[in-house]
């Protein structure tokens, strides 16, 4: 029988890759599927990057949408233990808060989102909530 696999949960998906410095580096240089991290600080998100945009009680606007990529991108490297919690998820969550700030978000609002990941962002770091793989159809389907 044929058969797809896939991930569900994301909401956009990166058409041209993005690279930018941030404020952290691992000793060697992290490198998977869509997300590299090089020993200098050089984040690049790849082309097809797909994640799930600003979460919790949020609207999608303009001005989250490349903190949010970016942010993820980082949980998602923490998740899958390329960096480490201890060190890097406050980092992460104060690299989003200054990046909707570059994007125009007001001060307010941007430390409400650093406040909502703070509080809320513990189960996006846990390995256990990595998105499952789904197949369509079930097998014996």
């Amino acid at each position: 029988m044929e058969r797809i696999a896939y991930k569900a949960g994301y909401k956009y998906q990166l058409k041209i890759e993005y690279v930018t410095q941030i404020e952290t580096a691992p000793a060697q240089a992290i490198v998977t599927e869509y997300i590299e991290l090089g020993s200098a600080g050089r984040l690049l998100i790849k082309k097809g990057y797909a994640w799930d945009g600003p979460s919790g009680p949020t609207i999608d606007t303009l001005n989250f949408m490349r903190g949010s990529l970016i942010h993820d991108a980082l949980y998602q490297l923490i998740r899958e233990g390329h960096l480490t919690e201890s060190q890097h998820r406050e980092l992460a969550d104060r690299i989003l808060q200054r990046v909707c700030r570059e994007d125009g978000m007001s001060a307010l609002r941007s430390w409400w989102v650093y406040q909502g990941v703070r509080f809320g962002g513990n189960p996006a770091v846990d390995p256990a909530n990595e998105k499952k793989l789904i197949w369509a159809p079930a097998e014996g389907g």
